[in-house]
């Protein structure tokens, strides 16, 4: 029987280690919420054509694909293996994925305001601290899911707001 094991690129986390990683992260929550910005949290996926073509051709290969369901189906397997090889050649193919796992939170982010825009109140101030994945060949203090922070201010061309996350970041 072999042993269990992590996939390559992510790793567990310990009692002690989600503590102070707590700490670090409610520390970073204080600091932006004095600045008045809101917590925002966005689905670990999104659509494929969200993601897609955001990032260059390079970027585009480091996004994890998520496969759609019922693709073991019999009466489907000749549209499976056609999606598959025209996906294994670099194209999109809804047939095989429509979904994959979020690369960063800001498109996620551009996402989020390009759906709730009549209901945003502008300037709109966000921070967001979630895990982030990437399709990257793992290295020596490089992960495959890790977590990733971001402070945006959208809607306002004053350059207070520009003033103001270089005050955060001090």
């Amino acid at each position: 029987m072999t042993k269990p094991s992590l996939p390559p690129g992510t790793r567990d986390f310990s009692a002690e280690v989600v503590r102070k990683r707590n700490y670090i992260f409610n520390t970073i929550r204080s600091v932006f919420e004095c600045y008045g910005f809101g917590p925002l949290e966005t689905p670990a996926m999104e659509q494929l054509d969200t993601l897609m073509g955001k990032y260059g051709e390079e970027g585009d290969k480091l996004i994890f694909k998520i496969l759609n369901n019922g693709l073991d189906n019999p009466e489907k397997e000749k549209q499976t293996r056609t999606a598959l090889e025209q996906v294994l050649q670099g194209k999109s193919n809804k047939d095989l994925t429509e979904r994959a796992l979020r690369y960063d939170l800001t498109i996620p982010f551009a996402r989020y305001v390009a759906t709730w825009h009549q209901q945003l109140a502008f300037p709109f101030k966000r921070y967001q601290m979630q895990p982030v994945w990437r399709a990257d060949r793992p290295q020596k203090g490089r992960y495959r899911e890790f977590y990733q922070c971001d402070v945006d201010v959208v809607g306002s061309r004053s350059l207070l707001n520009e003033l103001e996350l270089g005050c955060i970041c001090h």
